[in-house]
């Protein structure tokens, strides 16, 4: 565990097999493998991209109403959404966030170990809850499945929050989000890393 922090959680069983060798430890390959297993530790795994936009082609889709202009005259205008993913010891967490365009805030966020559309529920509830107003407000997400979801589009129909959906796996048509998340995900995920426990996640995201 001491040697695989103190290389940034990157090696795999085979790295860490020669750094034990490097410190002394006369070891087997298959044993490091099956500590590491055994521990929940794993390496880097260059190229490898988890995939959190998993369109649902049975489903109407709204219109995209923002057409990669994300400027809005005022809060409550124009709302992005998305999530991303953290790896921890314990599994993937997701992380959901609801941002306010005009100030390039975020207004309702929420975590989860799984990919459901509760999940993202709870962030539109929550910026529902401190932000909303009477004011005529659009809501733009990727055509993820839970944000096509019948219970989220029941959700911003009861709210009168009008819908705006990107296309499929296309960064640019919801690029506010994107530069959010990859905010998060420097200042916040990369930085502390290696993470624990979703419950990690979840306060420091919080503060």
């Amino acid at each position: 565990m001491r040697i695989w922090q103190e290389n940034y959680g990157l090696y795999g069983y085979r790295k860490m097999w020669h750094a034990l060798k490097r410190e002394g430890w006369d070891v087997a390959r298959c044993t490091v493998e099956r500590l590491m297993r055994t521990l929940g530790l794993q390496g880097v795994v260059r190229g490898k991209k988890v995939i959190t936009t998993l369109p649902d082609v049975m489903q109407p889709c709204p219109l995209d109403k923002v057409n990669r202009e994300f400027v809005a005259q005022r809060p409550n205008q124009l709302w992005v959404s998305d999530f991303t993913y953290v790896s921890t010891w314990q599994g993937m967490v997701y992380v959901a966030f609801i941002i306010d365009v005009f100030a390039r805030k975020i207004v309702g966020w929420s975590t989860s170990t799984s990919m459901t559309t509760a999940f993202v529920l709870d962030a539109l509830n929550q910026a529902i809850a401190t932000r909303l107003t009477d004011a005529e407000l659009i809501h733009h997400s990727d055509r993820g499945s839970q944000y096509l979801s019948i219970t989220y589009t029941e959700r911003l129909i009861e709210a009168g929050i009008e819908a705006s959906v990107a296309s499929v796996g296309d960064s640019y048509d919801n690029a506010m989000a994107e530069s959010i998340i990859g905010l998060f995900k420097t200042e916040v995920i990369k930085h502390k890393a290696p993470w624990k426990t979703a419950q990690n996640v979840e306060w420091e995201t919080l503060k």
